[in-house]
């Protein structure tokens, strides 16, 4: 399962390093699109069934078929994945296991920390270069997944 991911992710970088123009529509940016459905049903059904990796290709099908920026486009990735992982935690994994509070607070604590870093660089960076720089980002995930995948494993 996780090579299909990864080969997903590498289309998915691929995609956001082409230096095509945008397409054109005529619908308006950040508008709400049938595609959009089967996006997240997609998104939502491979998250499910590798467990993880929504993130990776949230931002750029919201990219390409919402029309947003990378910066709004991160950004509603976020909150869904979110959404996502809090479901997830209070439906199943809080109910089910003993959870270390202590780890999972300051996990969040660091995290938060690296979040408000993040948000201050990214005031300072070109959108093109923060496009490329998640590409770039993906694409090294996706060897790393592969080698685990096929070579390692």
């Amino acid at each position: 399962m996780f090579g299909l991911f990864a080969l997903l992710m590498v289309l998915a970088a691929t995609s956001m390093l082409s230096d095509k123009k945008e397409r054109k529509s005529e619908a308006k940016k950040g508008t709400f699109q049938p595609l959009i459905l089967s996006e997240g049903f997609f998104i939502g059904a491979l998250t499910g069934l590798v467990g993880a990796g929504g993130g990776f290709l949230i931002v750029p099908a919201l990219m390409v078929i919402a029309q947003l920026d990378m910066k709004r486009a991160s950004a509603t990735s976020l909150m869904i994945i979110a959404i996502n992982s809090l479901m997830g935690f209070f439906l199943g994994d809080a109910t089910k296991i003993s959870i270390d509070w202590q780890f999972l607070g300051l996990f969040v604590a660091i995290a938060m920390v690296g979040i408000i870093i993040g948000t201050y660089i990214n005031q300072y960076l070109p959108v093109k270069l923060l496009k490329k720089i998640f590409a770039y980002f993906i694409m090294t995930m996706a060897i790393f997944i592969f080698i685990e995948e096929f070579i390692i494993a």
